[in-house]
């Protein structure tokens, strides 16, 4: 009597075993008869019944979207308005980058290059709001179109390194994080055609930039006319 039980085990496990094999390749049409017929023989639902079991789907999910810039630019915005920094530091998103934006009048007297002692707060504050970011610094020096462009150039270049000194020097930053540099008047804001707009044009840029390699591209985030005026 064990045979009979033993060979029916058997049997059914060889079956079994050929189902397996037939689902191995997933095809639609067979996987929905092979279901079929095997609910109908379990009883719970006719062999010729129209209710097929479907074959699993595959859930996928979104990546999560990790936008470093994009935070930064929120956390410095909520401590410069804490710090009242709002009138005299313009905050930006352009070229994947976090800019802070301070006119030549907060940092610089009328044609020097040298850093007016009166802008030391707002330069410490820089650096302190700079300082626990995982970003470096670019300083970016800029000028209107007036006068001669190559002395425009030389001054936006002076200014830059200026400021470099100035947060190196009194150890606000450390220098490997530092980069200075000047556009003269080849990057403005405005069109320089009346007197605030070459006002607003005349500014230094401080860019928090990613900490990669120096041929690395920035990304466009966001297109920097969006954010005029300030």
């Amino acid at each position: 009597m064990w045979m009979v039980t033993f060979s029916d085990m058997v049997t059914l496990l060889l079956t079994f075993f050929v189902l397996l094999m037939s689902m191995a390749s997933m095809d639609k049409i067979k996987f929905r008869q092979a279901s079929g017929s095997l609910a109908g023989a379990f009883g719970v639902l006719s062999s010729n019944s129209s209710q097929t079991i479907s074959p699993p789907s595959v859930v996928t999910f979104a990546p999560i979207q990790d936008d470093a810039p994009t935070r930064v630019y929120r956390r410095l915005r909520s401590k410069i308005v804490e710090l009242k920094l709002d009138e005299k530091i313009t905050l930006v998103k352009d070229r994947g980058a976090v800019i802070l934006r301070i006119n030549d009048s907060v940092l610089f007297l009328s044609g020097e290059r040298s850093v007016n002692p009166a802008a030391d707060p707002v330069l410490q504050k820089v650096a302190e709001l700079v300082s626990p970011l995982p970003f470096n610094l670019k300083i970016e020096g800029h000028t209107d179109n007036q006068g001669d462009e190559m002395a425009n150039w030389d001054l936006s270049v002076m200014r830059a390194v200026s400021v470099l000194r100035y947060l190196a020097g009194n150890q606000l930053l450390p220098l490997d994080r530092l980069a200075a540099t000047g556009y003269g008047s080849q990057k403005p804001l405005f069109p320089n055609d009346t007197e605030a707009e070459r006002a607003l044009n005349r500014r230094v840029e401080f860019v928090l930039a990613s900490q990669g390699g120096p041929n690395d591209e920035l990304p466009y985030l966001i297109d920097a006319s969006e954010q005029a005026p300030f």
